[in-house]
């Protein structure tokens, strides 16, 4: 049964430049390069609610809940590492397990 990971990165004003050249460049690279993802949306997120920053999303889909445990317990753990190694508390994490009811 398929399942499904959100992960939505909350970055500041402060590093707008740096972090859309980061999407662009090294996280696309880490997606593209992930085994066990079937498919993948990278998106710029579009809301009223957010004032300060941005959040951009990464919607990855999985063949099954093993393999999206597999990633959350070893590849996001991974990303993360990376991300706050260069941007600190500029950017924060978080995760949101999608379980499909219908597709």
């Amino acid at each position: 049964k398929m399942s499904v990971l959100s992960l939505t990165f909350h970055s500041t004003s402060n590093i707008s430049s740096s972090w859309d050249h980061y999407t662009e460049n090294t996280l696309f690279e880490m997606i593209e390069n992930l085994m066990d993802v079937e498919n993948y949306i990278l998106s710029d997120v579009e809301s009223d609610m957010i004032n300060e920053g941005k959040n951009t999303n990464l919607l990855l889909m999985f063949d099954n809940t093993e393999k999206r445990q597999e990633f959350i317990d070893i590849e996001l753990k991974n990303i993360t590492e990376r991300i706050e190694d260069q941007f600190g508390d500029e950017v924060m994490v978080f995760a949101t397990l999608l379980n499909p009811k219908q597709k």
